[in-house]
């Protein structure tokens, strides 16, 4: 009897790590960069990521639900985001954050004068994007990183109504600060 339980512990673990595996390599440079956007440091960040993965391998051990696990990991990675920026700990500068932002819009080859006025638009945006509510900003990075209305909704604790109105204002909002 005892290797048949262990034979079904074991076909349990070799699942969950299946699973939690293939959800790291599908998830991870998202979820660091929503678990980013919220202002944590990269090391911290980093480490929550890890977290969050460790939380799901013990979730699935434990039988709990599979349902959207992909919600459930950003849901977990933005709580405990929050709870560490919380406590006090050291917000990445603005010099990291342009950084952070500037580098997923770097052109290869553009002029001095297409430096410069991106340079501006980008700052304005930033700007305009630091001036939206903070929920408003956790809808946006979420959506950018593929999350659905739904899946948005469950992460953020909010209904589905309140997700698009959140998203269709922010999304007005700096189109009307790209215009000018």
């Amino acid at each position: 009897m005892t290797t048949v339980a262990k034979t079904t512990s074991d076909s349990v673990c070799s699942e969950a790590e299946h699973v939690v595996i293939r959800l790291f390599e599908e998830h991870r440079n998202r979820l660091l960069r929503y678990v980013l956007s919220i202002g944590l440091p990269v090391p911290d960040a980093e480490e929550i990521v890890q977290d969050v993965f460790l939380a799901l391998f013990r979730h699935l051990q434990l039988g709990r639900p599979r349902d959207n696990l992909r919600g459930w990991i950003f849901r977990v990675a933005h709580n405990l985001a929050l709870k560490e920026r919380q406590a006090g700990q050291n917000r990445p500068d603005q010099a990291e954050l342009h950084e952070l932002v500037a580098a997923g819009h770097v052109d290869p080859a553009p002029s001095p004068e297409q430096q410069v006025a991106f340079s501006q638009r980008q700052q304005y945006l930033l700007a305009a994007f630091r001036a939206l509510p903070l929920r408003d900003q956790y809808c946006l990075h979420l959506r950018a990183e593929g999350l659905r209305y739904r899946e948005i909704a469950e992460v953020l604790d909010m209904s589905l109504g309140a997700v698009s109105i959140s998203l269709t204002r922010s999304i007005t909002r700096l189109e009307r600060a790209d215009r000018g």
